[in-house]
C-alpha cells in the first residue's frame, strides 16, 4: 500500500505509527544498519572521484600544506556532524535540514534549507554522471591501447547519450529498496577503497625506492595551516577541502529507515567523516611524496594534469595495473551517482509530507517503499540540467559545480545554527550539552557562514572559476545567486498555492512528544 500522504488527509506527526515496519511517510523501517549506513555515506562522498579532481587545485592554492588544509576542512565538517547527530537524536526525520531548520527558525528558513540541499545534490548528480562518462572512455582507451577512444567523451551527442544511460541505471537501482542499494554499494565501495590504498602504498614504495618523479620526504610543515602563504589561498584551499567531505549527511536522510533511528544515523555520519579524513590524508601525503607540488610533467602543481590527477599518475606508479585506478574512479562516480539519489528524494518526500511541496512528491513506491516519484523527478531534472549545460558550454557546467561549494556552506551552516537555536534552553544542562548543542555547531556554522560570504564576494570577480562572466560579474556568482533566487520564487509560489505549512499547521516548532520521550528514556 502507498503512504496515506497521497490523499488529502491532514499530515500526521512525524513519529506516528512506526510499529508496523512502515513509517508514516511510507518508508520501510529498519532497512539499514550501522555498517550499511557508513558504506552508503562513503559512496556518496566518492573519495576516488572527488580527490582526483580536487587534489591538484588544492595543491595550486596551498602547496605542500594540503594535509593541513584537509585537517582544517575536517574540523567544521565534524562540528556540524555533531550538531546533526544531536538534532537527529531528538527528531529523526527524513527531511533533516528542512525539518530541523523549520522547527528551529520557522517554515521560511526551513524551506530554504531544504532547497539548498536539493539544489546541491541535483547539481552533483549531473556532474557525477558526466565524470562517469569521462572515465568510462578513459578506461576503455587504457585497456585497448587506443588513445582516440578517450576523445569520444568530447563528442557532445555521445557524451550526453552515455550520461543519460548512467543516470537511467542509477535511477532504477535507487527506485528499488535500500537493501538493493546497500548490497550494490558494499562491492563498489570496497573495490574503490582497496584500489586507493594500493595506489597510495605503491606511491610511497616508489618514492622510497628512488623511482619517484619528485621525491619529497614528509615534513611536519605539511600539517601546519599557518605555513600557507595568504588568507585568500587558505580560504580557497579550505573551500575545496570542505567540498571533498560533502555527502556524509545522506546518512541522516535515511534515519527513518535505519535500525535504531535515534542513534545509528548520527554515529554512522561521525564514523564516516573520520574514515574519510584518514583516507584523504593517506592519499594526499603519498602523492605529494611521489610527485611533489611543482609544475613539471607529473608535478601536482601542473595545471595540465589537475583535472584528472589519478589518471596521469597511475601509469608511473602502478605500471600495467594503472587501469585499476581509472576503474576505481569510474566505480566511485557511478556508485556515488546512485547513492546520492537517496538525499534529494527523501528531502522532497518530507517536504511534500508536510505540505511544503505538492503532494505528488510524497508518493511512495507500493512495492519498494521508497520515494519513487521524487527519485524520478530528481533524475529527470539532473539529466536535463546536464544535457542543457553540456550543450551550452563546458565552462558553464564547471562553474555550476564550483558554485556547489557555496550551496554546501549555505545549508550545512543553516542546519548547524538550527541545532544551536533549537537546544537553546538546554545549553547549560550539562557539560555535554555545552559542547554538543552550543559550541560545536556554533563554531562549525560560523566557519561555513564565513566561507559562504567569502566565496560569494570572491566569485563576483570575473576571473573566479573558469573566467566566464555576465555583464562583468563572475559566472559562479551569477549561478549561486540564481539558484537561491529560484528557491525563493518557488517557495513563494508554494506559499500562495498551499499556505498550511507556512502557517505552521503541518510542522510545528517542537518535536513530537514521542521523540522527546525517546530522548529522555
Amino acid at each position: 500500500m502507498t503512504s496515506s500522504r497521497n490523499d488529502a488527509s491532514p499530515a500526521p506527526g512525524p513519529d506516528a505509527a512506526v510499529t508496523t515496519g512502515i513509517s508514516n511517510k511510507g518508508l520501510r523501517v529498519g532497512s539499514i544498519g550501522m555498517v550499511g549506513a557508513v558504506v552508503i555515506g562513503i559512496s556518496t562522498i566518492a573519495p576516488a572521484y572527488t580527490l582526483t579532481g580536487a587534489l591538484g587545485p588544492t595543491v595550486s592554492a596551498v602547496g605542500f600544506q594540503v594535509p593541513a588544509i584537509i585537517l582544517v576542512g575536517f574540523i567544521p565538517m565534524l562540528l556540524v556532524a555533531l550538531g546533526y547527530r544531536e538534532l537527529n537524536s531528538r527528531m529523526p526525520d527524513a527531511g533533516t535540514s528542512f525539518t530541523w531548520a523549520a522547527r528551529a527558525f520557522g517554515p521560511w528558513v526551513g524551506w530554504m534549507a531544504g532547497w539548498g540541499l536539493v539544489a546541491a545534490t541535483v547539481i552533483v548528480l549531473s556532474n557525477l554522471a558526466g565524470i562517469a562518462v569521462d572515465f568510462l572512455f578513459l578506461l576503455i582507451a587504457q585497456i585497448t591501447g587506443n588513445a582516440e577512444i578517450a576523445e569520444l567523451t568530447r563528442v557532445v551527442p555521445i557524451n550526453i547519450a552515455v550520461c543519460l544511460l548512467f543516470m537511467l541505471l542509477a535511477t532504477i537501482v535507487s527506485y528499488r529498496d535500500l537493501q538493493t542499494t546497500q548490497r550494490l554499494q558494499y562491492g563498489l565501495v570496497g573495490f574503490q577503497i582497496l584500489v586507493l590504498l594500493v595506489f597510495a602504498g605503491a606511491a610511497v614504495v616508489e618514492m622510497m625506492n628512488g623511482n619517484a618523479f619528485d621525491p619529497s620526504p614528509v615534513q611536519a610543515s605539511w600539517f601546519n595551516p599557518f605555513e600557507v602563504d595568504s588568507f585568500s589561498a587558505f580560504a580557497a584551499g579550505l573551500s575545496l577541502s570542505i567540498f571533498i567531505f560533502w555527502g556524509w549527511d545522506v546518512i541522516l536522510t535515511m534515519n527513518e529507515e535505519t535500525k535504531d533511528p535515534d542513534r545509528t544515523p548520527g554515529r554512522a555520519a561521525t564514523v564516516t567523516v573520520f574514515l574519510i579524513v584518514a583516507l584523504y590524508l593517506l592519499i594526499a601525503v603519498a602523492l605529494l611524496m611521489f610527485a611533489g607540488n611543482g609544475t613539471g610533467e607529473l608535478g601536482l602543481g601542473n595545471e595540465d594534469i589537475q583535472e584528472n590527477v589519478f589518471f596521469h599518475l597511475s601509469g608511473p606508479i602502478l605500471g600495467p595495473l594503472a587501469f585499476l585506478v581509472s576503474l576505481a574512479v569510474l566505480t566511485s562516480s557511478a556508485s556515488s551517482l546512485q547513492a546520492t539519489f537517496v538525499g534529494p528524494a527523501r528531502t522532497l518526500l518530507a517536504m511534500a509530507h508536510y505540505d511544503a511541496l505538492p503532494r505528488t512528491f510524497a508518493k511512495v513506491s507500493p512495492r519498494f517503499f521508497t520515494p519513487g516519484y521524487a527519485t524520478i523527478v530528481s533524475a529527470i531534472v539532473a539529466s536535463a540540467f546536464y544535457a542543457i549545460m553540456r550543450v551550452l558550454s563546458e565552462n558553464v557546467l564547471t562553474d555550476t559545480i564550483t558554485a556547489l561549494g557555496a550551496m554546501i556552506c549555505f545549508y550545512y551552516g543553516l542546519t548547524a545554527f538550527a541545532c544551536v537555536w533549537y537546544f537553546r534552553k538546554q545549553w547549560f544542562d550539562s557539560v555535554r550539552n555545552v559542547f554538543l548543542t552550543l559550541l560545536a555547531p556554533l563554531v562549525g556554522g560560523v566557519i561555513l557562514a564565513v566561507l559562504f560570504v567569502t566565496t560569494l564576494i570572491d566569485s563576483a570577480d570575473p576571473s573566479y572559476g573558469s573566467g566566464s562572466e555576465i555583464g562583468g560579474v563572475g559566472l559562479v556568482f551569477v549561478i549561486t545567486v540564481v539558484i537561491i533566487v529560484v528557491g525563493v520564487v518557488l517557495m513563494i509560489a508554494q506559499r500562495v498555492k498551499s499556505p498550511a505549512f507556512f502557517r505552521g499547521e503541518t510542522l510545528g516548532r517542537e518535536a513530537p512528544a514521542s521523540a522527546r520521550r525517546r530522548r529522555t528514556s
